[in-house]
C-alpha cells in the first residue's frame, strides 16, 4: 500500500519514518530544506525508542497517487496543500492529524467526504532541525468519522497505523477532537515567553494563567453545549477535576503533570512553528474558544489576549518576559 505523508516536520517525519521502518511504503513530502536534508542524509530519530536513521524517499511536491495520504501539517496550509493534488488525491483515503476541529471541514472542500478519517495525534515529537526530529514520548493515535459512522475503511487505517503507535477507534472523535483543544490551549504560553513547556510550567504564576485558559475554555464550551468525551491519557474526569480545586492547588498540579511529560525539552507546536518562522495554529486551538463564544455571544477575554500575544511574537520575532507576560494577562484572572 503506498502511502504518502505530507509535511516533514515534528509529527510527519515521526510517523513516515516509523512506518518505513516496519517496510511500509511510504512517500514523505516537505519543504525544500527539509527534502534536500533527508534525501542526502536520511532521516534522523532520537527519543524514547531509541536513535535511528531511516532511508526515506521525499519529494518537494507529491508526484504519485497514494492509498492513503497522512496530512501531517498546520491547519491553515491543508487549502494551498490539496489545491494543486487534486487529481493525485481524489481516490485516496486522507488522514487529518491536526488540532482543533477545522481540518475535516476545509479537506471536505475539495475531497469526498467518505474519504476522509479523522484523526488525533497523543504522542509527541520535537523538529530540531531539517530531517531531525526527537520523539518525546509516546502515545494513541485515534481514529474515527466527524461526517459519518466509522466503518471497515478506519479500521483498516487503524490496522496500517497501528505498527507505527497505539491506534485507538472512536466512535465520538469529535467529542475528542474538543477535549484535545484544552491538551493544546496552553501551547501558547511557552510560545509566548519562548522557553520550553518544562520552563514554563515549573512556574506557579505561569502554570496559574493555565488554569484560567482551562477554566474559560470550559465555561464556553459548556454554554455551547459541546460535548466532551474522554481521551487516552486525559479523561474528560481529570479535567473537571482540576477545575473544581482551587486556583494555586490546581495550578501546582499543573505544573507537576506538565514538568514530568519529558526527559527532553517539549516545546509545543505553536513555539516550534515560531521557531521555524511559520505561522502558527494558534487562530485554530485558542482560536476555537474564540469562534464558540462569537457564536454564542460569550466572553472568551484571557484566550483572545494570549492569541493577540502570540501574534505580537509572530510578527516581531521576539518575545514577552516573565513580568511582561504576567503584567498583561493579570487582569483576566481570577
Amino acid at each position: 500500500m503506498k502511502i504518502a505523508v505530507i509535511g516533514a516536520g515534528a509529527i510527519g517525519a515521526l510517523v513516515a519514518g516509523y512506518l518505513k521502518l516496519k517496510g511500509e511504503d511510504v512517500l514523505l513530502v516537505g519543504h525544500p530544506e527539509a527534502v534536500c536534508a533527508i534525501n542526502k542524509k536520511g532521516l534522523k530519530i532520537e527519543g524514547v525508542r531509541g536513535s535511528f536513521k531511516v532511508d526515506i524517499p521525499a519529494n518537494e511536491t507529491l508526484s504519485v497517487k497514494p492509498e492513503i495520504a497522512i496530512l501531517a501539517i498546520k491547519t491553515q496550509d491543508i487549502e494551498s496543500a490539496l489545491k494543486d493534488k487534486i487529481a493525485l488525491l481524489k481516490a485516496s483515503i486522507i488522514v487529518t492529524t491536526q488540532n482543533g476541529v477545522q481540518a475535516d471541514n476545509i479537506v471536505a472542500g475539495y475531497l469526498p467526504k467518505e474519504h476522509i478519517v479523522s484523526s488525533i495525534v497523543m504522542f509527541g515529537s520535537t523538529y530540531l532541525s531539517p530531517g531531525e526530529i526527537i520523539h518525546n514520548f509516546e502515545g494513541s493515535w485515534i481514529l474515527g468519522r466527524i461526517f459519518s459512522p466509522v466503518d471497515d475503511t478506519v479500521h483498516s487505517v487503524s490496522s496500517l497505523l497501528e505498527k507505527a503507535f497505539a491506534s485507538v477507534v472512536s466512535n465520538d472523535i469529535a467529542g475528542m477532537k474538543y477535549l484535545k483543544i484544552f491538551v493544546n490551549a496552553n501551547n501558547c504560553i511557552p510560545a509566548i515567553l519562548g522557553v520550553s513547556m518544562q520552563e514554563a510550567f515549573a512556574d506557579f504564576e505561569i502554570s496559574r494563567v493555565s488554569i484560567n485558559i482551562w477554566r474559560e475554555g470550559f465555561d464556553i464550551v459548556s454554554k455551547a453545549k459541546i460535548k466532551l468525551t474522554s481521551l487516552p491519557g486525559f479523561s474528560l474526569e481529570n479535567l473537571t477535576r482540576i477545575l473544581s480545586i482551587p486556583t494555586q492547588d490546581a495550578a501546582k498540579a499543573f505544573s507537576g503533570i506538565m514538568t514530568g511529560l519529558s526527559g527532553e525539552p517539549l516545546y509545543g507546536s505553536i513555539l516550534q512553528s515560531i521557531k521555524r518562522n511559520r505561522p502558527s495554529e494558534i487562530d485554530y486551538i485558542n482560536g476555537e474558544f474564540i469562534r464558540l463564544a462569537d457564536r454564542f455571544n460569550l466572553p472568551a477575554l484571557l484566550n483572545r489576549k494570549l492569541i493577540s500575544m502570540v501574534h505580537e511574537v509572530e510578527e516581531r520575532k521576539g518575545f514577552f518576559s516573565k513580568e511582561e507576560f504576567l503584567n498583561n494577562v493579570k487582569g483576566f484572572l481570577s
